[in-house]
C-alpha cells in the first residue's frame, strides 16, 4: 500500500528527463516494452505523459524507470483506468528495466512480467505464479521437428505459396492483414484494431518477421517487434494471425519456424543473446516452440 503515496514510492529516486533515459537504457540495456521509442510513441498516442526517474550512486545515474503515476509506462491498468482499454497490444510483454548489473534499486511501482535479467538491478521484485515463453535456440529443436517444419514449407511452396518480409507492406497493409488473419484464426478482433495501422506505423522500424502468402493472398503473419540492446536483443512476439481454411499447409508453424531462426541468425551474428518472448507459457503450441521462465512483479 506504501506505493501509493508518491514520497515513499520515489523515495532514493529522482526526476530526469528522456534524454537522460534514453542514454541509460542504450548504456544498460531493455526489452521492448522499455525501448525509448516503444514508450515515446505509444504514450503519445494514449496521451499520458510519461514520468522518468533516475537512480544514482556516485553522482552516476545507475537506473531509470518510466512511470505513469504508481505504476510502470504503458500499464493496461492505467490505460483501462483512462478509458482507452485495448488501445495498442504489446501482448504480455517481457519487461526489462534499464540499469546497471549491480545497481539493487528500490523498485516500488507496480508492474508485472518482469524479467529475471531485472535481479541484481533492483530490489523489491517478488516472483509471478505465471511464467513467460522463451523461444529455444535451433539445436534445442529436435531434428525430427526441424525436418517436419522445412518439409511443410517445401509443400507450402509447390502449392504455390510465398514467404514476403513484412518490411515489404505499408502499415496499412500490415494491419489490414494482421486484423482479418487474427479475425479468421480467433473469431474476434485483435486488441487495438482500430488503431493498428497508426501504432504500426509509430513503430515501424521495429517491426520484423515475413507474412506467408497463397497464390498471392496473405494466410499467415506475426506482429514480432525487435529491439537491439548492448548485451541481448529483444523480441516481441505479440500474437499472430492465419487462415483457418488452409491449416493444411500448417502455414504459422511454418511462419514460427522462419521468424524465430532469423531472429537467432541476427542475434548470433551480432555476437548477442537472445530473448524472444511469446508472452506468457499458457498456450499447447508455445510448449512446442519455447521454454517457460520465470517472472516477477511487484
Amino acid at each position: 500500500m506504501f506505493n501509493r503515496i508518491p514520497a515513499v514510492r520515489e523515495r532514493g529516486w529522482k526526476v530526469i528527463d528522456a534524454a537522460a533515459y534514453v542514454e541509460t537504457w542504450q548504456r544498460f540495456g531493455g526489452s521492448v516494452a522499455t525501448h525509448p521509442r516503444v514508450l515515446e510513441q505509444l504514450a503519445e498516442l494514449a496521451q499520458i505523459p510519461v514520468r522518468y526517474l533516475g537512480w544514482e550512486q556516485g553522482g552516476d545515474l545507475q537506473a531509470a524507470i518510466p512511470t505513469w503515476g504508481r505504476h510502470l509506462a504503458l500499464s493496461k491498468d492505467v490505460l483501462k483506468r483512462h478509458g482507452k482499454k485495448g488501445l495498442f497490444d504489446l501482448g504480455n510483454a517481457e519487461l526489462i528495466l534499464p540499469a546497471s548489473s549491480t545497481a539493487e534499486a528500490p523498485l516500488r511501482h507496480v508492474g508485472r512480467y518482469l524479467s529475471e535479467l531485472n535481479h541484481g538491478r533492483f530490489s523489491g521484485l517478488q516472483a509471478q505464479t505465471e511464467q513467460l515463453a522463451m523461444a529455444r535456440a535451433p539445436e534445442d529443436l529436435s531434428k525430427k521437428f526441424r525436418y517436419n517444419q522445412r518439409r511443410e514449407l517445401r509443400l507450402l511452396e509447390e502449392a504455390g505459396g510465398q514467404v514476403q518480409p513484412i518490411s515489404d507492406f505499408t502499415s496499412a497493409q500490415i494491419a489490414s492483414m494482421y486484423c482479418d488473419l487474427f479475425q479468421r484464426r480467433w473469431g474476434f478482433a485483435a486488441t487495438g484494431a482500430q488503431h493498428m495501422p497508426e501504432v504500426l506505423e509509430r513503430l515501424r522500424e521495429l517491426l520484423i518477421g515475413s507474412v506467408v502468402l497463397l497464390e498471392g493472398a496473405p494466410i499467415a503473419i506475426q506482429l514480432i517487434y525487435r529491439v537491439e540492446a548492448p548485451e541481448w536483443v529483444s523480441v516481441e512476439y505479440v500474437n499472430g494471425g492465419v487462415d483457418p481454411e488452409t491449416k493444411a499447409f500448417s502455414p504459422g508453424s511454418v511462419l514460427s519456424f522462419l521468424n524465430t531462426q532469423a531472429a537467432w541468425e541476427d542475434a548470433r551474428a551480432r555476437n548477442k543473446a537472445l530473448r524472444f518472448s511469446f508472452g506468457r507459457a499458457d498456450r499447447e503450441y508455445k510448449e512446442r516452440w519455447c521454454t517457460p521462465v520465470p517472472v516477477y512483479q511487484v
